[in-house]
């Protein structure tokens, strides 16, 4: 009973968290998608920061390591959304 418990309080975090909502699939589609919006940032360390992230998962991705290159993906999607809030 404790198990399921935690288990669906874990789950519920998971589903109610609004940045797990605008995270877009790990694909190379989606990825042109994200450079495009951050070709849209302001230049400064933020925009160099996701810039890096996106080449070391294009790097990964050529290489066929998808789970690192999801990884740098993912850390680059935070940051955008991140520097989506500040301008707010």
């Amino acid at each position: 009973m404790k198990k399921m418990m935690t288990a669906v309080a874990m789950m519920s975090a998971l589903v109610f968290t609004p940045a797990s909502a605008a995270v877009m699939a790990c694909n190379a589609d989606n990825m042109g998608k994200t450079l495009t919006m951050a070709d849209g940032m302001p230049d400064g360390p933020a925009k160099m920061s996701v810039e890096k992230e996106m080449g070391m998962a294009n790097t990964d991705m050529s290489q066929g390591k998808m789970r690192s290159a999801c990884a740098h993906y993912m850390k680059a999607q935070k940051m955008l959304s991140e520097a989506d809030d500040g301008l707010k």
